[in-house]
């Protein structure tokens, strides 16, 4: 009879299907559809094996050796971080590697649901809800990870900015070069979102690992052109005509600089985990030195430092 029970609602692994290339074995299991496991007549009707009890016949069904009745059970009861909570858990991947990608299709839909006479949740991205009256969806997990990753590299890469400001101003004795040297920095964003729509792929934490490790390339291009730019600068000869000078001599060195982090980053631009950082890297340089050398003369002209 145990045997059967088991039968009806367990499973049985017969074996394992080999996928090679190091990759975990795939189990075959003999098992009923979850649907079918429910307790009713047709479950109880079930044929059992009875020949070891003596005087009875040798096939009885289930209904006749056990006896069914209804017990009050406790439900069981979640808790996250000492709120009541149901866990909902879910992998993502594909076209949702990233879990921001999953929570917005999540929100999409929340929105196309009719809520008539139903209080809709709130959603909240981190944090402990503070009513517990009301319904909310609280993102965890491999999202809590990511927030506080992008949450304390946005903080680093903020403190690296002032550093780099500060060391400027010591250097050219001026508040105003420090803008000209950094506005370059946000002009990587131009080919990093451009890179990662061409290559589908979704903007993650080593994403922003390449954006922040672009400051500091982009900034040394900076330097190089307002170090020349204010070396030949004289009182007897136009702004203008320095700046076209300094473009044109200082648009090689430049240029193979971030040709030499471009071929380095074009090495782990199929990699699966740092793809993201290649990207950035690859793209995003490629955008911001064509673009210094056109909005550095500009912005420096505008300034007038």
């Amino acid at each position: 009879m145990f045997d059967t029970l088991s039968i009806l609602n367990g499973s049985t692994t017969l074996g394992y299907s080999h996928r090679g290339d190091g990759r975990a074995p795939i189990p075959i299991v003999i098992s009923r559809p979850k649907g079918a496991k429910v307790f009713d007549e047709k479950f109880l009707s079930t044929p059992i094996p009875a020949n070891l009890l003596p005087g009875s016949r040798s096939v009885v069904e289930l209904g006749d050796v056990i006896r069914v009745r209804e017990e009050q059970a406790s439900f069981p009861i979640f808790r996250h971080n000492g709120r009541y909570a149901e866990m909902v858990t879910a992998e993502l991947a594909g076209d949702y590697e990233a879990p921001l990608y999953g929570m917005l299709a999540v929100q999409d839909a929340l929105d196309s649901q009719d809520w008539t006479g139903l209080t809709k949740p709130e959603i909240a991205l981190h944090g402990q809800p503070m009513d517990q009256n009301k319904s909310v969806l609280l993102w965890d997990g491999e999202w809590e990870v990511t927030w506080v990753t992008f949450r304390d590299m946005g903080a680093a890469f903020m403190v690296a900015l002032l550093g780099i400001y500060i060391l400027v101003v010591a250097q050219f004795g001026s508040f105003k070069v420090p803008l000209v040297i950094l506005t370059p920095i946000p002009l990587t964003f131009i080919g990093i979102l451009g890179g990662h729509w061409l290559f589908g792929a979704p903007f993650t934490a080593t994403s922003m690992i390449g954006f922040i490790a672009l400051a500091g390339i982009i900034v040394r291009n900076s330097i190089l052109l307002v170090d020349f730019i204010r070396h030949a600068k004289t009182p007897d000869r136009d702004l203008t005509d320095v700046l076209i000078e300094a473009g044109s001599i200082r648009f090689k060195p430049i240029l193979l600089t971030a040709l030499a982090a471009m071929i380095g980053a074009a090495v782990i631009l199929t990699d699966p985990i740092f793809q993201g950082l290649a990207i950035s890297l690859l793209f995003g340089l490629a955008s911001s030195t064509l673009l210094t050398v056109l909005v550095i003369p500009a912005i420096y002209r505008v300034l007038r430092t």
